[in-house]
């Protein structure tokens, strides 16, 4: 599992993650959100209506879901477990809400968290993205403290300053050499007062 405030570069992460190691597979959640533009259903997301979201619900078709800002996010169960029965390492690419779940219903489940180098990098992360309007980047912004106040929840901590370097940390955690990114460390402390003041 990877999760990461919005804006941190979760998805992007991910994205090129799965460029680098063929043996892994990324999980597509549904949505009950408006695809943005470049977005395409069945690619980035299921986007789905909230009605069949709440029937995916009602009949335990999601590993876990959750509300994210004013959408709905969940895991589909058989895809996930088509997956994993083909042998395949599946990258999930939720929030800490849906961590927490996938943790209760498969335990043992790795978990990495990305954290953006600063405030200041987040806000011109969202900003660049142009796809939100000022509104949507500060309520994005605001809700960003409470989702990184999560991060000892999770196995793994990355912060994500350079994009290269992180994603080779990224690579030596799914590889099993990843021991120096856990969590507790105490380089992650000047970081975590400024985004967590």
């Amino acid at each position: 599992m990877i999760a990461a405030p919005s804006g941190a570069g979760k998805t992007s992460l991910v994205k090129a993650l799965l460029e680098v190691e063929p043996r892994l597979a990324a999980s597509v959640s549904h949505t009950t959100r408006a695809p943005r533009p470049t977005e395409q259903n069945g690619r980035e997301y299921h986007f789905v209506s909230p009605e069949a979201f709440a029937e995916l619900v009602l009949a335990g078709g999601f590993l876990e879901h959750a509300q994210v800002f004013d959408n709905q996010y969940g895991t589909g169960r058989e895809q996930l477990e088509a997956q994993l029965a083909a042998g395949r390492d599946v990258i999930l690419e939720i929030d800490w809400q849906g961590a927490r779940q996938v943790r209760a219903a498969r335990p043992g489940t790795e978990s990495v968290f990305i954290l953006p180098p600063s405030l200041a990098a987040l806000q011109q992360r969202l900003t660049a993205r142009q796809s939100d309007s000022a509104e949507v980047i500060a309520h994005r912004l605001s809700e960003a403290r409470g989702d990184m106040s999560h991060y000892r929840e999770f196995d793994y901590v990355v912060v994500n300053d350079d994009f290269q370097q992180t994603l080779g940390q990224l690579r030596q955690i799914v590889a099993g050499h990843g021991s120096r990114f856990r969590t507790d460390r105490a380089d992650l402390t000047p970081v975590l007062a400024n985004l967590l003041a």
